[in-house]
């Protein structure tokens, strides 16, 4: 248990991102049409209603990946003192992060842009904590 005390703040918070970014992917894949159909509402007038399927894919996959890195970055810190997958998974959350953020802006969900806001800045404070 040396290592919890070694990276408790790293380990918590990639838990964090991990639970947040694995249940939106693993909710994508299980309910893809129901999720296409919500985001396609949402979206009606907005520039990016065409492109609907597309844009949850790609959210999709960065959603995926970043779980992943962050997954294999605990084991990595654990095993090898090694922070770069988890970094790297955690600076993939933020861009995907932005991206949802101009989603909502351009769906003018302006409560929803702001509620990304907290996971945002856990991200970033996740940055932060990796590279001091």
């Amino acid at each position: 248990m040396d290592f919890i005390n070694s990276y408790p703040a790293e380990i918590l918070i990639l838990l964090f991102l991990i639970i947040t970014f694995l249940q939106s992917g693993i909710d994508k894949i299980s309910d893809w049409k129901g999720n296409v159909s919500f985001i396609e509402e949402h979206f009606k007038t907005s520039p990016l209603k065409n492109f609907v399927p597309l844009l949850l894919a790609i959210i999709l996959i960065l959603e995926i990946v970043a779980s992943f890195f962050m997954i294999y970055g605990i084991y990595d810190l654990i095993a090898n003192d090694n922070e770069f997958y988890g970094l790297l998974g955690i600076e993939l959350s933020a861009i995907t992060l932005l991206f949802l953020l101009i989603g909502q802006r351009l769906a003018k969900d302006y409560v929803g842009a702001m509620s990304l806001t907290v996971y945002f800045i856990l991200a970033i404070l996740g940055i932060i904590v990796f590279t001091t």
